[in-house]
């Protein structure tokens, strides 16, 4: 699997996310203000609540925007086992039931699949729980996270 590609995906579907929420930002905008949507009464909330839309899409276009930003100057190295697993490692883990998954260490922007010539990788952030139990971690090491009352077990098959 080529990390470059990889990259270029979460970049790809970071931009397209970008558009849909600065168009989803311009229609409660234009909602909120439009003046058949002027309150005539204490129980008329269309127009504040699609107020309060528009700031949170404008909030999530910004997050995304630095996402775009800390991904552009990301540059994933090669795996370096005196190091362990590091940002920009691509990931196999192994669980007791033998279900593997692959994962794509990134700096921001996590919680997306992608498609690559084998099977679907996903991408972690560098704040998911996952994501700091692995690092520094090597082929054959064991992660374990716990996620609120179960406590998950993984092995790390591979590292590139």
């Amino acid at each position: 699997m080529d990390k470059f590609l990889l990259q270029q995906q979460v970049l790809e579907r970071l931009a397209e996310d970008l558009l849909r929420v600065e168009n989803a930002a311009r229609v409660a905008h234009e909602t909120a203000t439009h003046e058949e949507n002027i309150a005539e009464n204490k129980y008329d909330t269309l127009g504040l609540e699609a107020a309060y839309l528009a700031t949170g899409q404008a909030r999530r276009a910004e997050a995304i925007r630095q996402a775009i930003a800390a991904w552009s100057q990301f540059r994933p190295l090669p795996y370096d086992a005196s190091k362990g697993i590091q940002l920009g490692a691509l990931v196999c883990l192994v669980d007791a039931d033998e279900k593997q998954q692959h994962l794509f260490l990134g700096p921001d922007g996590g919680s997306m699949q992608l498609e690559s010539r084998g099977p679907l990788v996903q991408v972690i952030s560098s704040e998911a729980p996952l994501c700091k139990a692995m690092l520094g971690k090597g082929e054959g090491d064991e992660v374990t996270i716990q996620v609120a009352s179960t406590r998950r077990q993984f092995e790390v098959l591979w590292v590139q």
